[in-house]
């Protein structure tokens, strides 16, 4: 385990934070052993009776110089190993961030929202415990045990030889035992745990889907009993758990009687005082609270190879160096982009039907391209794919003759897109818009906003472009809320623009008043429209209808007119207004 990459790295990063950890650690418990073992002595020191109070002056201070000691390395302890843990912790993130974020399109597609969820939430965070709760412990007790069978092998090398064993039971067979028990069940209660958290999580991004269907409680009834299913389970690791504790204590009461029987032997025959028979006792019932707890902390051992085996899958090898590819790969020229499908099929899995089949598309700079036809029919799969957040299943797509796979870190470079509700911050107006650029001027926010006739009605606003806006927009209109998202649209620059489907919703005057604008302000830029019905179908260089993955009709809108009656049909079914 510590050599793995989400460990062993850190740990070499950090290797004089980690030894003064640990030595704080195993000075923590030596000094709670030297309390106990001077308190022992002045206590038995003091019932003899002294006929001066100097005889126990040396235990007095004793006592209260390692109290204090044990204290003060304690706190200095916990302070160093939770900063220690939140500076790896914090690298940890980063890393992760900067792993997902290459794969951003690609996590929709393959990872499920409460899989992210997981690693973010339980397994970085679950790491920590390795090193406060397993790692420290575990090497702090090695320590402390040899320092403990050296001492008394100065005494006694048989005796020293007795607690190697005996103490051996706690730091090596306990923890071997509870290791073995709670390796599958530890994984069976950490997977069925994330199960559920994906479950729940999923369902409720789908709960409409759910109410919808009839289905909310088939599902409610399903998670309950995986729930009584991993209860089942935690209740027996508890019981394991208690018998375990259990015999811990047996041992150290076993260590603590060997313990008094010895050294009331060694007093009779002269080797050290009688008053340290308690001393000797204490000291080593003190420290069994640094061997007790191993077994507990070896035992989660699986928790963290489960953990570490979930990053490790999300760092995927097999994709690109992200950034050499950025310094090396120019494909994009962002005057002129050409974007073509050749043959392109997609499905989503090889026992579901092709979404797209032998699908051939082409667009040239500054042409503008609409997409129709109805749900299912691979409009939005098509859009995916374009943007690399989807792989072909054969077929290609290029932009400049060069795979969109080989430059998906370029293609927000090239390629942005107004959906059907884009998603506004709690942040002013001022810095929704500059989304789109984060290096954009005041001026150039204002400009943009001006492009979609918004300038003057933010400035009517009492606080003008500081105006906050609530989650998702919701004190803005639908529509003003397409046209803030078009504004961080002009600032992105890109040659080529997505509209997917961003009328839906708007009622007829406002949905045309936003078409107009739209039309008029990426009247230079190469667009994509995906829409389900025909308003503005005349604005576009072409039409394209797709029904069951394949392209049934396509032309310019004035020729579908002329040659396709069913064009035609649906055409005069929908009556759009339009577009001056």
């Amino acid at each position: 385990m510590l050599k793995n990459s989400w460990i062993g790295p850190y740990i070499k990063q950090n290797l004089g934070l980690f030894i003064l950890v640990i030595s704080l650690g195993v000075l923590t418990f030596s000094a709670g052993a030297a309390l106990m073992f001077t308190s022992g002595h002045l206590i038995s020191k003091s019932s003899l009776m002294p006929e001066s109070i100097m005889a126990v002056y040396v235990a007095t201070v004793g006592v209260r110089a390692f109290g204090i000691m044990r204290s003060v390395s304690r706190y200095i302890e916990r302070l160093s190993s939770h900063s220690l843990v939140l500076r790896i912790l914090e690298k940890m993130r980063v890393r992760l961030y900067r792993i997902l974020e290459p794969q951003a399109l690609l996590i929709k597609s393959r990872y499920r929202t409460g899989d992210i969820l997981g690693l973010l939430a339980d397994d970085i965070e679950h790491i920590q415990n390795f090193y406060l709760t397993t790692m420290f412990p575990a090497i702090v007790s090695l320590v402390l045990y040899s320092g403990v069978v050296i001492a008394l092998g100065v005494f006694s090398i048989p005796f020293a030889i007795l607690m190697l064993i005996l103490i051996g039971l706690l730091i090596f067979v306990l923890p071997g035992v509870s290791l073995l028990y709670a390796k599958g069940k530890n994984a069976y209660l950490k997977q069925g745990r994330n199960g559920l958290y994906s479950q729940f999580t999923d369902a409720v991004f789908g709960l409409s889907d759910w109410m919808f269907s009839g289905r909310a409680k088939s599902f409610i009834k399903g998670y309950e009993q995986d729930e009584k299913d991993l209860l089942k389970v935690e209740t027996k690791q508890f019981h394991f758990v208690n018998w375990r504790d259990f015999f811990s204590q047996l041992i150290i009461g076993a260590a603590v009687v060997v313990m008094v029987y010895w050294s009331a032997g060694e007093a009779d025959k002269g080797a050290f005082s009688a008053t340290l028979i308690a001393a000797f006792t204490l000291a080593i019932l003190s420290l069994g609270e640094a061997f007790v707890p191993v077994s507990s902390a070896v035992s989660d051992k699986s928790l963290y190879q489960d953990s570490l085996e979930r990053l490790g899958k999300i760092e995927d090898p097999s994709l690109p160096d992200f950034e050499h590819e950025m310094e090396q790969n120019q494909y994009i020229e962002t005057k002129s982009v050409a974007l073509k499908a050749r043959n392109l099929s997609f499905q989503y899995n090889p026992s579901s039907p092709l979404v797209l089949n032998q699908f051939n598309f082409t667009l040239l700079q500054g042409e503008k391209v609409a997409i129709i036809g109805r749900s299912g029919t691979g409009k939005s799969t098509f859009l995916k794919l374009v943007q690399g957040a989807l792989l072909p299943t054969s077929g290609e797509i290029t932009m400049n003759g060069v795979s969109v796979d080989e430059i998906r870190p370029q293609m927000a470079q090239a390629v942005s897109m107004l959906n059907q509700k884009a998603h506004l911050f709690s942040t002013s107006v001022l810095n929704n818009i500059r989304m789109g650029n984060q290096n954009a001027t005041d001026e150039e926010v204002y400009e943009a906003a001006r492009k979609v006739n918004m300038h003057d009605f933010i400035m009517s606003m009492p606080d003008g472009y500081k105006t906050q806006m609530a989650e998702m927009g919701a004190r803005f209109s639908g529509g003003e809320r397409q046209r803030i998202a078009l504004a961080r649209i002009l600032l992105q620059n890109t040659p080529i623009v997505i509209l997917d489907e961003p009328t839906v919703g708007l009622d007829p005057i406002t949905e045309r008043d936003l078409l107009k604008t739209i039309f008029e302000t990426l009247k230079d830029k190469s667009l994509i429209w995906v829409t389900h019905h025909l308003v503005g179908a005349e604005k576009m260089d072409s039409v394209l209808f797709l029904e069951d993955g394949a392209i049934l009709m396509q032309g310019t809108h004035s020729d579908l007119m002329q040659n396709e009656p069913r064009y035609r049909h649906l055409y005069e079914l929908d009556r759009p207004i339009k577009l001056d």
